[in-house]
């Protein structure tokens, strides 16, 4: 009876001891924000997530996976750590959960109206941990996935919920820890959106695992499966378990110890094997200070409502054209693609048009070159590549035309690849290249030896880089000097073979025992011939880009071999840095807006690229079958990703206007803009448009259509309508600049009109 009264005492001195301190003694809590809550065990595990804005509240949490707060990941051990107990300071809105290695860690979660706020403030005992993961958050939702942002998405009118995470700030990006390279794979992974409209075959199950089409270097080809449950991946920040439901995850790295990886982004075809790389430590970028938003919203206005609120409440990159987020689907504007180079009306069709920049895709490829200091046309503009009538014009003498009338000039360029012949890559190499391996060298070299010795062969006999393994990129750097070489000896005393000295047009010179020797990370051929900047000269170039901008008045840049970024090892935290670097640069120059396309999308990019228009022609839509891609699935594929990650989907380069151009076929293509969610490149050759007879109708009817777009005169129920390619449609403007009328066509006849108005602000 003693020993009872004594605990029982204890008990009630430990309760009343934890409430003073602040702590809460109940061993569950719930946070909410306007549209969401959640509650959390005294695990630290979230066991349910409500959409609150109905009653009864809908529950989205699987009963048989409860989700962590937070897990910790030990690389060299290829473990996850995920909390065993939680304890929840109220005072200071923080967590103090435990893991199974003795590790504690301090979470401060803090509701705001729109979302909650989750940091990382401290981890004890975290010498193995190289790695943090926020979740994964597993939902039952089963319809769309956003695999680039974290989402996840049920667009039912029954449903209409959506539950997701975004990084707030750079050290934290999309994805699981244990994602080699931190770049997810590009493949196809089988998922239903819809199980009744598209049934999986026998065959196939939800979560199964398939390589891209063709041999891995024609990106046409990679787009191989016309299936609506074929869906292509880009990213990881969002997955389908096997049941088709959807899990969210974020994490971060400790970035500053080195780490090896084994890397490919296409690593399921022999031509892109990955390779093994060292990956440098990054001074200062650590995990600690990670965070993330997680939120729920109705589907329908979570964009607008809940995402846009959490990038300005957490000042996230917040790129505008014409006043208006580059996000807001109001502002999905189209551009135009040149060939011909004949330039004296591409303004004026361009302004016509209603869209608000060219892409001069007949020049060749911009190949980055710090060594014009930003004067791409010679320190006097003396350079004229653009083709006028009365006078050729260099880009500086272009823009100056363009600009003043609210157009932009782009360039085609190939991203961060260092061509040879440019200031870091050739005759003399930069010393901050990006590499793969570091050796010694064994023994001394005249500017003649071709006998090569090596401390380690180790990986040495691989192909450089992982996408392609062109032979001919495959070299190493000895102080000043290129060397290309194919192969090491199999025995003792190592040797690199086939060894060719003074490598794209650099000097062949003496070298001493023990200087280093460096594998450099490249490219690939077919015009992107290349060497890989490290991240300290990666930053320099994205500082160039601007410089280049602001020089030559280029506010449109099309990053072709945009996943060159991945190349240094540092997956999306390398991709997000490049872009901040560039708008921190343009900031400087005091340049409002740069509008960014490229070659892919990651969640490294997703807040700075304006658009995504790759591939073209009937690979993206077939206006006369009038479907997403009739010669490969690439239109369809793009579109999934697109759509799913609130990001603007593509008909890439594409209705060329030519002597056979038809004002209807026009009307089709805005309509299933509109309705969709797309832009895409008009491909104008001046001479071509002068030989259409309806050149000025065509002009006139798509600008209608974008003036109304702009003005955000499209509800969604319409343009669920109008994404329906079966459907036909005109549009004509109304009374006055803020009302269009809308008329289906059915057997050529104008039907049920409908007044359409501009939305208050817009």
């Amino acid at each position: 009876m003693k020993n009872k009264f004594i605990c029982s005492r204890s008990l009630s001195m430990i309760v009343l001891l934890l409430s003073l301190f602040g702590f809460k003694a109940q061993a569950q809590w719930d946070f909410k924000s306007n549209y969401f809550k959640i509650h959390v065990d005294n695990k630290g595990f979230i066991t349910s997530m409500k959409n609150t804005t109905v009653t009864p509240n809908r529950e989205f949490s699987p009963t048989d996976k409860p989700s962590p707060l937070m897990c910790l990941y030990d690389s060299s051990a290829k473990k996850y750590y995920e909390p065993q107990q939680a304890k929840f300071d109220n005072k200071t809105n923080t967590f103090t959960l435990n893991y199974s290695n003795g590790s504690v860690a301090k979470v401060v979660l803090s509701p705001k109206a729109k979302y909650l706020k989750l940091t990382l403030k401290s981890l004890s005992k975290r010498e193995n941990i190289d790695d943090i993961q926020w979740g994964s958050y597993h939902t039952n939702i089963t319809n769309l996935f956003g695999e680039v942002i974290g989402v996840a998405r049920d667009t039912t009118k029954v449903v209409n919920y959506a539950i997701g995470a975004m990084a707030l700030n750079d050290q934290t990006t999309g994805g699981i820890s244990d994602t080699e390279g931190e770049a997810a794979p590009f493949q196809y992974i089988i998922h239903s959106p819809d199980k009744k409209q598209f049934p999986l075959p026998a065959n196939l199950h939800e979560g199964q695992i398939f390589s891209i089409g063709g041999d891995g270097i024609s990106d046409v080809a990679f787009y191989s499966h016309p299936e609506e449950y074929y869906r292509i991946l880009y990213g990881n920040a969002a997955l389908i378990d096997s049941k088709g439901q959807i899990y969210v995850t974020y994490h971060s790295k400790d970035r500053t110890k080195k780490r090896d990886i084994l890397f490919s982004l296409i690593p399921m075809l022999q031509t892109n094997i990955p390779n093994h790389q060292e990956v440098m430590p990054v001074p200062g970028v650590d995990y600690i200070g990670s965070s993330i938003a997680l939120w729920g919203s109705p589907d329908n206005t979570a964009l607008k409502d809940v995402i846009q609120n959490i990038v300005q409440s957490e000042g996230l990159p917040y790129p505008k054209v014409n006043g208006k987020w580059i996000k807001d689907p109001a502002r999905y504007i189209p551009d135009v693609t040149t060939d011909g180079n004949l330039f004296d009306s591409i303004v004026s069709y361009t302004k016509q048009l209603g869209f608000k920049a060219i892409h001069a895709n007949e020049l060749p490829y911009y190949k980055v070159n710090r060594g014009y200091k930003g004067f791409i046309d010679g320190k006097n503009f003396e350079t004229k590549p653009f083709k006028f009538t009365s006078g050729n014009k260099s880009h500086k003498e272009f823009t100056d035309i363009s600009n003043a009338q609210g157009v932009f000039m782009g360039r085609h360029t190939i991203a961060t690849a260092l061509a040879q012949g440019t200031k870091d890559a050739s005759p003399i190499p930069s010393d901050s290249l990006c590499y793969q391996q570091k050796r010694i060298l064994m023994n001394n070299l005249s500017a003649t030896d071709t006998i090569i010795q090596v401390n380690d062969p180790k990986y040495l006999e691989e192909i450089a880089s992982w996408e392609g393994h062109c032979k001919n990129l495959n070299m190493i750097k000895i102080g000043k000097e290129l060397i290309h070489y194919l192969g090491v000896s199999k025995t003792a005393p190592y040797r690199l073979l086939n060894v060719k000295r003074g490598y794209w047009n650099t000097k062949a010179t003496s070298h001493k025992v023990n200087d280093d020797i460096y594998k450099l990370q490249v490219t690939i051929n077919y015009g992107y011939d290349g060497l890989i900047p490290n991240l300290d000269l990666q930053d320099a170039i994205a500082d160039d880009y601007m410089d280049v901008a602001k020089i030559n008045g280029i506010y449109f840049m099309d990053l072709d071999g945009q996943e060159f970024l991945f190349n240094t090892g540092q997956g999306y935290y390398g991709v997000k840095r490049f872009f901040k670097k560039m708008y921190d640069r343009a900031a400087y120059h005091k340049i409002d807006y740069i509008r960014i396309t490229g070659a892919t999308l990651s969640e490294g990019s997703w807040h700075y690229q304006s658009v995504w228009n790759v591939g073209g022609g009937k690979n993206m839509y077939d206006v006369e079958k009038r479907v997403w891609g009739s010669t490969t699935s690439e239109g369809k594929d793009i579109r999934d990703v697109a759509y799913s990650n609130y990001f603007p989907a593509t008909f890439g380069g594409n209705f060329n206007i030519n002597k056979n151009s038809k004002v209807e076929d026009y009307e089709h293509v805005q309509a299933m803009s509109v309705g969709a969610g797309a832009t895409y490149m008009l491909g104008i050759n001046q001479k071509s448009v002068e030989s259409c007879p309806q050149k000025y109708q065509i002009f006139k009817a798509i600008r209608t259509w974008e003036d109304a777009r702009a003005a955000n005169a499209f509800p969604d129920d319409l343009k669920r309508k109008l994404a329906n390619p079966k459907r036909s449609w005109t549009l004509e403007k109304g009374k006055d600049n803020n009302t269009w009328i809308l008329y289906e066509k059915i057997n050529g006849a104008k039907t049920n009109p409908t007044t359409l108005r501009r939305a208050e602000g817009y």
